[in-house]
């Protein structure tokens, strides 16, 4: 695999339900999370099951999708803002339904694709916009860390083209 991408937004929510909060720069912890956010403290609405959800990605491109109603599912365009969409990190240049179990590199940190991310009903209502089929296959990537460090928006996103050896599916 051969790709250079860019991370874009970082965003966290202290609770469940909360409004996310961007972030200038953000620390992020082997086996937890996102300091700060839900799911590091625990608060996220599934964190009582364990799965792959220490940091969660969308591509802006996914988005750009949508607000050209492409495809035309939802009827008209529909804008998502990156505070909106409830995943930590916005990112482009990222082909993120590819990376299902390989490592690739953000800043400092390595992450390790775990899962395709699906969307809500929860996040429609929030929204009060339609955009649960828009947004099928395309609504990013729950991920492990493997490697703890600092990410700022601006940082280079690389493959490390390796097989995790972390649960996937």
């Amino acid at each position: 695999m051969s790709w250079t991408g860019k991370l874009l937004h970082i965003h966290i929510a202290p609770e469940a339900s909360h409004e996310m909060e961007e972030l200038k720069e953000a620390e992020l912890v082997a086996g937890k999370g996102i300091v700060g956010d839900r799911y590091y403290l625990g608060l996220g609405t599934y964190s009582p099951k364990p799965d792959c959800r220490e940091v969660t990605l969308i591509e802006r491109e996914a988005l750009d999708a949508l607000s050209r109603d492409d495809p035309p599912m939802q009827g008209s365009s529909i804008h998502v803002d990156p505070s909106e969409h409830r995943r930590n990190l916005t990112v482009e240049g990222v082909p993120l339904n590819h990376l299902v179990g390989y490592r690739f590199r953000i800043g400092e940190v390595i992450l390790s694709g775990g899962r395709l991310n699906f969307p809500c009903r929860y996040l429609e209502h929030l929204l009060d916009r339609p955009v649960f089929l828009p947004l099928y296959n395309r609504s990013g990537l729950n991920c492990w860390i493997e490697q703890g460090g600092i990410i700022r928006p601006g940082d280079a996103i690389i493959p490390l083209n390796e097989v995790t050896d972390k649960p996937h599916r």
